[in-house]
Formats: C-alpha cells, sequence, structure tokens
C-alpha cells in the first residue's frame, strides 16, 4: 500500500494548500519533466506531468515547457482550486468528516490506533485531532504533514507556478475535475479500504520522506519508466483504489482529450505525473486509440 499512499499526493492537489511557503533559491539547477504532445491537422495538445507540492530547488518551467505552454491558447489542468485555501471548507466538510457517530480511533486495529497516536504526538497533536475525519482524509492529512515537513508546498507546485505564469495573458484557464470530484473519489472507497489506506500509512511513516524524495527525483529527470514503474506497484496493491484514482478517470480524460481534437488551436495540459507515464496511463490509451502522441525532448 506504500505507493497508494506516495500517489495520493499527485492525485489530490486541493488538500496539498496547507503547505508551508517556500522560498526560491537564486540560481537553481534545471530540471526536465517529461512532457508530450498529440496533435491532428489544425489542433495540438501538450501534455506536461505535474508534480503538485515542490519545494522549489529546481528551474523546471523553461525550455520545451516553456515554449509549449507560451504557444497554447488554452491551459488546462487537473482542478482550479480557489487562491483561499478557506472556500474548500464546504466541500471537505460535505466529504471529510464522519457523521456515522463513530470516531476514527474506533475504526483502526489495535495497533493502528497506536500508531496514530504515536504519529499525532510526534506532531504536536492531540490523539483525538484526527477523530471526526473519515480514513481516506486522515491519510492525506498525515501525507500532506510529511510534505510540509520536508520543505514542499503547493504555492512552488507544477500547478501554482503555471497560474501564475498565465497573468496579464489571453490565454483562458480550464480543468478537467472539480475538488468535489477528487475528494468524492475517496470518498466513495469502502470504508475498509479507507482504513487499509490509512493503516498502510501509519505503518509507512517513517519511510514516507524517502519514497517522496524518489518520486520526485524521476520527476526532475522526466524518468516516465521509473513513474510507471511505481504506479504498476500501486494497481497490484490496491486494485479497487488504483482503478478509482487512475485507471478510471485516465479514461475520462483520453475522451476529453479526443473530443478537444476536433476544435483548433493549442492546449496545454498540464496532469499528474502518474496519470502520463506507462502504458496504462493517458498517454498509453490515447496511443492504443490509434493517435500518435511524441515525448517532447
Amino acid at each position: 500500500m506504500k505507493s497508494i499512499r506516495r500517489f495520493a499526493s499527485i492525485v489530490l492537489p486541493a488538500l496539498m494548500l496547507g503547505a508551508a511557503p517556500i522560498s526560491a533559491a537564486a540560481a537553481l539547477p534545471d530540471a526536465e519533466p517529461a512532457m508530450w504532445m498529440v496533435k491532428d491537422a489544425d489542433t495540438t495538445i501538450y501534455l506536461f506531468g505535474t508534480f503538485h507540492a515542490l519545494d522549489g530547488k529546481a528551474d523546471w518551467f523553461n525550455d520545451e515547457v516553456r515554449q509549449a505552454f507560451d504557444a497554447s491558447q488554452d491551459v488546462v489542468l487537473e482542478v482550479i482550486t480557489p487562491d483561499n485555501p478557506a472556500e474548500l471548507a464546504p466541500t471537505i466538510m460535505k466529504y471529510a468528516i464522519d457523521t456515522s457517530g463513530k470516531t476514527l480511533t474506533s475504526k483502526l486495529s489495535p495497533q493502528g490506533q497506536a500508531a496514530l497516536a504515536a504519529t499525532l504526538k510526534r506532531n504536536g497533536m492531540p490523539v483525538t485531532a484526527l477523530d471526526k475525519f473519515k480514513p481516506f482524509f486522515a491519510s492525506l492529512t498525515l501525507t500532506m504533514m510529511q510534505f510540509t515537513k520536508m520543505g514542499m508546498g503547493a504555492d512552488q507546485g507544477s500547478e501554482a507556478v503555471i497560474k501564475k505564469a498565465m497573468a496579464g495573458t489571453t490565454k483562458k484557464l480550464g480543468a478537467v475535475e472539480t475538488v468535489e470530484d477528487q475528494l468524492g473519489m475517496f470518498a466513495a472507497l469502502s470504508e475498509a479500504e479507507q482504513v487499509r489506506l490509512l493503516e498502510a500509512t501509519l505503518k509507512d511513516n517513517g519511510a514516507m520522506g524517502s519514497e517522496i524524495k524518489k518520486m520526485l527525483d524521476a520527476w526532475n529527470r522526466g524518468d516516465a519508466a521509473a513513474v510507471a514503474k511505481m504506479i504498476q506497484q500501486s494497481d497490484k496493491d490496491s486494485p479497487a483504489l488504483y482503478k478509482a484514482m487512475f485507471t478510471d478517470r485516465d479514461a475520462r480524460w483520453v475522451k476529453w482529450i479526443d473530443q478537444r481534437l476536433d476544435q483548433p488551436g493549442t492546449v496545454f495540459m498540464a496532469v499528474g505525473t502518474g496519470h502520463l507515464a506507462g502504458d496504462r496511463s493517458v498517454v498509453g490509451m490515447l496511443q492504443k486509440q490509434g493517435l500518435k502522441v511524441t515525448r517532447v525532448q
């Protein structure tokens, strides 16, 4: 389950908004995240793989990525999050709060209860801090806390940088999902599956930092093969969660891309890199439909 937990951060950028701001360095090493292109006679769609929370320690919005962005009239993200995180409160209340009367702690095994209490204590929080939340939200919260500890935040993430670059341009901003879609995806999982995710997150908590670093390193060097390998392990860990997080959503996005190709113009589509790597990804599905998808080097 550790790979599923690892990729929760890729899939749900909305929950990363609370991460701490990071100051960019004066001179940054160059990164080369992966990007693809699909086109027909009058339409070009760039498919850029994002990382939702970054540390601001690498320069990735340059060269081919910036050129593709500048050439596009439309920019499409996974989701458009509000500038004010407080606006998310009603949606979080709707999907993340457990109204059954059962506490989060009561749903966990004795080992899970002990691990949760220890984790919260290490972070200076009371053992009941997450008791009102559903297990999936508790798992994502713990993952977000690890990102913050590592100095990574959504304010330096791909989406934040892209949205900032749109200021003063005539580009149109769109999205293929809403925050409600993303929270609803996790909330729709069975309680047993959510508990499994949370207990796996707690069990792997000590190794979470190294897993995030591996993921970030692969993204920085544009290693789509490494990302695809991580995603495939996620399927083995939890087929139900993999289907909800990747298979179903990727299929919907492929349909969106196919329909968008009927309209002329150039589009910069930026979605989590985990959705673009491998044979079963958005890129793989498009290729199986007979469309030519080219890696932009």
